[in-house]
């Protein structure tokens, strides 16, 4: 069901869009279990390093022709701001990113579609922030829309019941959770085929079975998660607790006080207002 709320909502082109560009980014993430013909890794990855990228480019321009109002751009360019501005500071500790709450909550608030725009035009940012621009920014772009997406996604009850105060936080904490670790595992899919090199009990194997790769793949996510995803879920649940409601206050006062979903009009003023205009600077 659709929310009132949402200031932004996917269309029959972008949602086509959109679930093209998804299944090239799973097809990104997932090759090595599902290409694993010996000597083509090198080309199988440097298509989708190039194809996964041209899909996101191709979103976005579709989505930025959409129906995003002067607002709402407004409101999206000062997030993804503020997202990518905390992202830095925890650049080089094991999992510590704070950028992950706003994301989660200003999807709450805003609805699905925008929370996707803002997860990917966060990174984007992001990146011109710490020169993170690599074959990783289009996966990582993808997964953070993905997180936003899920956010926007989140009943706003069950039932009679009203997800509101406690229950709210209480859901955004374990979603919050959960995306960061699910966020850990894709990022270590698109990291993993080359990170290791070939002389390792944990390497991608080209050629081998895909049970095999899946196998040496699990492994090594977990091996790393402890020292990455979990501090990840970890901060990111604790600042929803801490800071949601707040936040969450905040981010609904300025919907209602902006008026996303009225339109933006001018309107002549009359001669009687103008005089009293002018009488004030008068005095």
């Amino acid at each position: 069901m659709k929310r009132t709320s949402d200031i932004y909502r996917f269309n029959v082109r972008s949602s086509l869009a959109l679930g093209a560009a998804t299944l090239v980014s799973i097809g990104g993430f997932l090759w090595p279990f599902l290409f694993n013909a010996a000597g083509n890794q090198s080309r199988t990855q440097l298509f989708f390093w190039i194809s996964v990228p041209l899909a996101l480019a191709l979103l976005i321009v579709e989505l930025s022709n959409d129906r995003l109002d002067a607002k709402s751009v407004a409101l999206l360019g000062v997030l993804a701001a503020i997202t990518a501005a905390l992202r830095p500071m925890g650049a080089g500790a094991v999992g510590i990113e704070p950028m992950w709450f706003i994301l989660i909550l200003s999807a709450r608030v805003f609805g699905a579609a925008f929370g996707f725009i803002l997860g990917i035009s966060a990174l984007l940012v992001s990146a011109f922030l710490t020169g993170g621009f690599g074959p990783w920014l289009a996966y990582q772009m993808f997964a953070a829309g993905w997180v936003g997406l899920g956010a926007g996604a989140l009943p706003q009850r069950i039932g009679r019941f009203a997800l509101r105060g406690k229950s709210e936080i209480l859901l955004l904490l374990f979603y919050g959770a959960i995306a960061a670790l699910i966020f850990g595992a894709l990022m270590d899919l698109q990291f993993w085929p080359w990170a290791l090199g070939a002389n390792t009990q944990l390497s991608y194997l080209p050629g081998g079975p895909s049970a095999t790769n899946l196998h040496r793949f699990i492994v090594f996510h977990f091996a790393s998660s402890m020292a990455w995803d979990v501090p990840r879920a970890f901060i990111t649940s604790a600042l929803v607790v801490i800071a949601g409601p707040t936040v969450l206050s905040a981010l609904r006062r300025t919907q209602r006080r902006a008026a996303f979903l009225e339109p933006i009009e001018f309107r002549e003023a009359s001669q009687n207002a103008i005089e009293r205009v002018r009488a004030q600077k008068e005095l």
